[in-house]
């Protein structure tokens, strides 16, 4: 008699991990905006889908002086970056400060012709995934992130963010 088994389910389908979620807002000109355009339910919405473990997240937004300093203290990198991640454990329980640069990912956005929310959705999946381990130095990890990051951003209801913009 054959045995029925029930579907494996995929991430998209599987329970979403716990997380704890602190959010901060930097002082820069456009935070009231970019406060009104990111609603605390969606970044947690978003973080969560790319979570594998349960964690303990910080989420900031900054503008680019704080984004500046940030980057060139521990990175040594002279610019404002759309996404740092500060991690602190991975196991059993994923610890990190995630810093995004509201100029920057605006500037982006506008660039790629994307919506905002789409950018920083991408930001917050893609910086998740860093306090996880995911990494993009090498060509084929970088690949392996990238697929893991598009199949993340269409589970969440968003396009390819490394496909082509049309324009």
């Amino acid at each position: 008699m054959p045995v029925h088994r029930a579907p494996v389910a995929t991430k998209s389908e599987m329970p979403l991990k716990p997380l704890a979620l602190s959010l901060q807002w930097g002082r820069f000109d456009a935070a009231a905006a970019q406060r009104s355009a990111l609603p605390r339910h969606l970044i947690r919405r978003w973080i969560r889908h790319a979570l594998t473990t349960d964690a303990e997240i910080t989420v900031r937004i900054v503008g680019a002086d704080e984004g500046r300093q940030l980057n060139r203290t521990y990175r040594n990198k002279d610019y404002a970056t759309n996404v740092l991640t500060f991690v602190y454990s991975q196991a059993p329980l994923v610890t990190a400060d995630l810093l995004l640069c509201a100029p920057v990912i605006e500037r982006e956005a506008q660039q790629q012709g994307k919506h905002l929310q789409a950018h920083y959705a991408h930001m917050l999946v893609h910086g998740t995934l860093h306090a996880q381990g995911w990494d993009h130095e090498g060509s084929a990890d970088a690949d392996a992130m990238q697929a893991r990051e598009t199949q993340i951003m269409q589970a969440l209801g968003f396009a390819d963010p490394y496909a082509k913009q049309p324009g």
